[in-house]
């Protein structure tokens, strides 16, 4: 069968205001679904709370919608249980650097073949326009009474500090090249970041589509030979003060691009294996848990030893 990104088009009303971002990551994600040819019953997207997180409404998948900051540990789930499932987390920047700030730093310690989609647009557009981890210090977008105090978080660089092996940014108006980035991201063996820039139309008033497209560039474009892969710890060594220095470039040039990928270290699902063979083969998703409807274990019998009687 071959998939049309339509296929992957749900018939929800999409409850996003006009010129939001947002349109851009959707249709960018459909089309990468379907030239990947990703069977929608084996694809997750696991989304927070927030506007970005309506997104499992729109995309023709088995998707979850779970509470404030917790996309990640759900989506590490649904993985663990099930390896072949190809899954995505897409959730804003408040929800992933706010709340879920914890998730979001813990999951690139183990690798796990996780796409991120970060939404980034620098406000919490959902509770009209609070200043999100990510706005800038001093910058006092149309929402707020008075300029934000709080320094800006860098997503690149706390995944970079975080394990994530994959490490990329995108513009959301740029969809064949968010889309290109996505298919990349997914075939990745090892946790994925993909930082994507959005404008907010309604509440960020500061970093409009003018303000970013007067600032943004491929690190490619700019730079023929730059080369963001890493096959072994004398390649880290080499590139990763180059690799820091573009992460941490920001300003009136912004660039996008892959920053780093790492091919050099295992995913956790080979890690697994080493320490519980057969997991691959047999994960728990395809382990029976009832014979004829009856639990293969019985907590009464198999633990019988351990448990208080009253």
């Amino acid at each position: 069968m071959v998939r049309n990104w339509s296929d992957y088009k749900t018939d929800s009303w999409v409850q996003w205001c006009p010129a939001c971002g947002n349109f851009g990551i959707l249709l960018a994600v459909q089309k990468a679904l379907a030239e990947l040819d990703l069977p929608p019953e084996k694809t997750s997207i696991v989304s927070g709370i927030g506007c970005s997180s309506r997104i499992p409404y729109y995309v023709k998948t088995s998707n979850i919608h779970t509470l404030h900051g917790r996309p990640i540990p759900v989506a590490e789930g649904i993985k663990l249980a099930n390896p072949e499932q190809t899954v995505i987390v897409a959730s804003g920047d408040g929800d992933l650097l706010g709340i879920g700030a914890g998730h979001f730093v813990a999951l690139g310690r183990r690798n796990m073949q996780l796409t991120i989609l970060l939404h980034d647009n620098a406000v919490y557009g959902l509770t009209k326009g609070q200043a999100a981890p990510t706005l800038p210090l001093w910058l006092k977008t149309k929402a707020l009474d008075a300029p934000n105090i709080q320094s800006q978080i860098n997503p690149l660089l706390l995944a970079f500090a975080s394990g994530y092996t994959f490490i990329a940014r995108s513009y959301a108006y740029h969809v064949d090249q968010l889309k290109e980035l996505i298919k990349l991201a997914i075939n990745h063996k090892g946790t994925a970041l993909i930082d994507i820039l959005q404008p907010c139309p309604t509440y960020n008033d500061i970093m409009s589509k003018e303000w970013y497209e007067k600032r943004i560039y491929y690190l490619n474009s700019a730079d023929p030979s730059w080369d963001p892969n890493i096959s072994s710890q004398e390649d880290f060594d080499m590139k990763a003060p180059k690799i820091l220095d573009k992460m941490t470039e920001w300003g009136e040039k912004i660039p996008l691009g892959i920053f780093y990928r790492n091919l050099s270290i295992e995913p956790l699902d080979t890690r697994i294996e080493k320490i519980l063979p057969g997991y691959l083969q047999y994960p728990p998703a395809k382990r029976p848990i009832d014979i004829k409807s009856k639990p293969i274990v019985h907590p009464f019998t198999e633990f019988k030893d351990r448990i208080v009687q009253t």
